[in-house]
């Protein structure tokens, strides 16, 4: 058992939520006041615990997969400069202060996630996004690994079909799966091209890769905007805004940031 160490302050909970909140995630999952995940074959308890969060089990190879998750690339405390100079962001930091939101570890992972929720609702989206992890996942105590590129790559559309997916999104989780698209050199590209290679893989459009952008990579500059949800919220608080788009140039260079803490004061207001 270890403690890593988390900038303070940090509000365990809250940052975890989205584990919860739209339904069961099979792959991470809340247990009496604790998540549990799979990482590297074993099953990872992280609970909080004073200045961090307690681990178990611990080493070199959990470690960064546990990082990733808490999302502790995320540079917090200039965000929290930065939203001073805005009432919105000031106002949503104000209370959601220790928010820190959760990255993807796994790249494929998260580059399925996005697919299953294209066009469909959040909650619809952990439906199928579980049973495509019990389906093919490998289970331990209380959480499933998420799938393999390998694993997923032997199944047929009908497997996925059966699940839920749809014909079209079966193709694509299929052909992502089938693809040789290397996710390391992808990691050390500039945002631009991360979106170019993205974007011409079947199945991931711009939202697809705005979205690793942010939740995978963690790069800070990343503004989904064709999100629906984001586009609610930036509307909701910036009624003057005609264009989502364009009105990244006011959040820069905290647009990832952004993005989250306007997408979690909407969902708490």
């Amino acid at each position: 058992m270890a403690v890593v160490a988390v900038p303070q302050p940090y509000d365990f909970e809250r940052s975890l939520d989205r584990f919860t909140f739209w339904g069961v995630d099979r792959a991470n999952v809340w247990q009496d006041g604790g998540l549990h995940r799979v990482v590297a074959g074993r099953e990872v308890r992280i609970e909080a615990a004073n200045g961090g969060v307690r681990v178990e089990p611990f080493d070199d190879t959990i470690e960064p997969a546990v990082r990733k998750l808490l999302g502790l690339e995320l540079d917090l405390d200039s965000f929290y400069e930065f939203a001073r100079t805005d009432r919105v962001l000031a106002e949503a930091v104000r209370r959601l202060t220790g928010f820190r939101p959760p990255l993807a570890p796994d790249p494929f992972e998260a580059l399925v996630s996005s697919i299953t929720a294209q066009q469909v609702s959040l909650h619809a989206a952990f439906a199928v996004r579980s049973r495509f992890i019990e389906r093919f996942g490998e289970p331990a105590e209380l959480a499933i690994a998420f799938p393999t590129r390998e694993r997923v790559a032997q199944a047929s559309e009908e497997d996925l079909r059966l699940l839920g997916f749809s014909t079209r999104k079966a193709e694509y989780v299929l052909g992502l799966a089938r693809l040789d698209l290397d996710f390391d050199a992808l990691a050390t590209l500039p945002d631009d091209e991360v979106k170019l290679r993205l974007t011409a893989v079947r199945g991931l459009g711009e939202w697809s890769a705005d979205w690793f952008l942010a939740r995978h990579l963690a790069r800070p500059e990343a503004w989904p905007a064709g999100d629906l949800g984001l586009r609610k919220a930036v509307l909701a608080f910036y009624p003057e805004v005609t264009d989502v788009r364009a009105a990244s140039v006011r959040f820069q260079p905290f647009q990832n940031l952004s993005a989250h803490y306007l997408l979690a004061a909407l969902r708490y207001s």
